[in-house]
């Protein structure tokens, strides 16, 4: 096994902290070679343990978890990332990717789920959505404590109007999976409630609006269908 193990660059502005988790030499060098010309500090680990390691050490912004590894599940990487470092956003990737499986590592703490082979667009895509997420929660975090309540309870209001008319609405339904967030201008919704419902982030949905009724998970399974089919 090659050992991927790279000392963290320093840069003159800051940028995100990215750790990639990968056993597959050939797809992490790719993957950061395309995160390196966007200004990413990029780090790499081929084992689970090694990334547990240097998650330790280090403060990321975000970690991108292979799910097969050499030496231990992606999922119990996941699992105890999401105990430790709590402001670290997860994307998982996977070449086997299922349906339940994209749910069951939502559950455990992924921000989100992409399947490989991925383009580089598709990848940008996903690690721009997710870093936009944690800002919008630092930001959610300066709010005053009553004021966030009543931002939360329209907001969940609002989402559900949206799942549920996904359901009613196939034309409204088709725009959205065409055009994410920019479908749902006429909604009182903030960038990270937007996003998740685009790419139908089933563990936000769950942690700031709730269980969903079969009705309207419906758009959540199709999100994560076309996810499949793009991978």
């Amino acid at each position: 096994m090659v050992a991927l193990k790279e000392t963290p660059s320093i840069k003159a502005t800051p940028s995100a902290h990215i750790l990639i988790m990968e056993d597959d030499l050939n797809v992490a060098r790719g993957l950061k070679m395309v995160l390196d010309e966007d200004g990413y500090d990029v780090d790499l680990r081929d084992t689970g343990y090694g990334a547990l390691d240097a998650m330790g050490q280090y403060q990321y912004d975000l970690l991108m978890a292979d799910l097969r590894l050499p030496d231990i599940e992606g999922m119990q990487v996941i699992q105890k990332v999401r105990a430790t470092n709590p402001s670290t956003g997860i994307i998982a990737m996977t070449g086997y990717a299922t349906n339940d499986l994209a749910v069951d590592v939502m559950k455990l703490g992924a921000r989100d789920f992409i399947a490989k082979p991925f383009t580089e667009e598709q990848i940008k895509a996903v690690i721009d959505e997710a870093l936009a997420a944690n800002l919008s929660e630092m930001d959610a975090m300066l709010v005053p404590p009553q004021a966030k309540k009543g931002i939360i309870s329209i907001q969940k209001q609002e989402v559900l109007k949206v799942l549920t008319r996904t359901s009613d609405d196939k034309k409204f339904r088709n725009r959205l999976l065409k055009n994410g967030g920019d479908a749902l201008g006429e909604y009182t919704l903030s960038l990270d409630a937007k996003t998740a419902i685009a790419v139908g982030n089933l563990k936000w949905i769950n942690e700031n609006v709730g269980e969903l009724t079969q009705k309207q998970l419906m758009y959540v399974f199709r999100c994560l269908e076309k996810r499949d089919m793009l991978g």
